[in-house]
């Protein structure tokens, strides 16, 4: 996968709203901009797309300066190697599928190939549905196939503006995993705007909060969401995501051990196949703090950790206590009173319970 990173410097004045964001980002994978509505997440899109006035930006995508105000380069936005995927797919009634994607690479200025088009056909799994006419299509289906437009171009960069929004439950479940795909399979970075909990715990790999026009806070997904000096929540309560793969199916007892780099745990065994690479979510909530190892316990899922840090919580009568277990991080929620009781500290050697795990999917 490539390693040019990118840079992206953008700074946009309106009349209540500034937006202010240096980013220096991973060259693949997918770059999630998460925030409440009026953050900036659109704004920061159409910045790097060209589509809004940005004095004195810089924008740097996989070692190619697509513009740069201070050297005097600006490239417009039908000169950027870009695809762009809005709320809503756009898709002309009048054309099937077929000639909607062929009518794209018509319109694209870049030189194309029918394998490029054939490719994102594949990829998105809609070779079925070439022949209907977009009417026939359900929500989740014509996302797919103005994703599989965009793609067909062999952009540098794949921007996408809350895909799912317009989308039910049910059809955001659908397209999901053909989005997994895309960020599992795809050679170049995306740019994916949502205010989605789920979302984000399901497909970034970097996280970028933004708050009234400023980052908040930028890094690997595991890093941002177990940070603790300042907690990002996503939906009902911080947490932290681990990445695991399949170990073994307990047919017994109809339970799945997944190990990651901390340790291992059981869950609900979902029919995934030994191997199969997972990402489950560990709510504070959900985890308490032993000084011994706990004997004689119902909870089965018991890590070996060291204390990194501990933080008031929101509420006074609560702490945050970070966890490194081998290389991941745990947080807990417990109270004020039991840190002081055990005397927890930073460097201590202790037991996390985990009550619950969540498979992200």
């Amino acid at each position: 996968m490539t390693t040019d990173r990118s840079h992206i410097r953008l700074t946009l004045a309106r009349a209540a709203f500034t937006l202010d964001v240096d980013l220096d980002l991973p060259g693949d994978g997918i770059t999630v901009l998460f925030g409440v509505s009026g953050s900036g997440k659109t704004s920061l899109l159409r910045g790097v797309a060209g589509l809004e006035p940005t004095p004195g930006a810089v924008v740097r995508i996989a070692g190619k300066v697509w513009q740069d105000d201070a050297a005097g380069i600006y490239l417009p936005t039908w000169q950027r190697p870009l695809g762009y995927v809005f709320q809503e797919a756009s898709l002309f009634e009048h054309l099937n599928v077929r000639k909607n994607l062929q009518f794209g690479l018509k319109r694209s200025r870049a030189a194309v190939s029918t394998d490029a088009l054939d490719a994102a056909i594949e990829l998105l799994g809609i070779a079925g549905l070439l022949e209907r006419n977009t009417t026939q299509l359900s929500g989740g289906e014509r996302q797919r196939v103005a994703i599989a437009r965009a793609l067909a171009t062999q952009p540098r960069l794949l921007l996408l503006d809350e895909p799912l929004a317009s989308l039910d439950q049910a059809r955001r479940q659908d397209i999901l995993p053909w989005l997994e795909r895309l960020r599992d399979e795809l050679k170049i970075p995306m740019l994916y705007v949502t205010h989605s909990s789920d979302e984000v715990a399901r497909l970034a790999d970097t996280l970028v909060v933004l708050d009234a026009g400023k980052v908040k806070a930028c890094g690997p997904v595991s890093d941002v969401l177990a940070a603790t000096d300042a907690p990002v929540v996503l939906g009902d309560d911080a947490g932290a995501l681990l990445d695991a793969t399949v170990a073994e199916r307990d047919a017994r007892w109809q339970l799945t051990r997944l190990v990651f780099n901390g340790g291992s745990l059981w869950l609900r065994d979902a029919g995934h196949s030994v191997g199969h690479k997972v990402r489950v979510r560990v709510l504070a909530r959900d985890v308490s703090v032993a000084t011994l190892e706990p004997q004689h316990t119902s909870i089965q899922n018991l890590l070996p950790c060291i204390v990194h840090s501990i933080v008031p919580d929101a509420h006074p009568s609560q702490a945050l206590v970070r966890m490194v277990c081998g290389e991941a991080i745990v947080l807990a929620r417990v109270t004020a009173r039991a840190v002081d009781v055990l005397q927890l500290a930073p460097g201590m050697a202790v037991w996390a319970q985990i009550k619950a795990v969540a498979l992200v999917e």
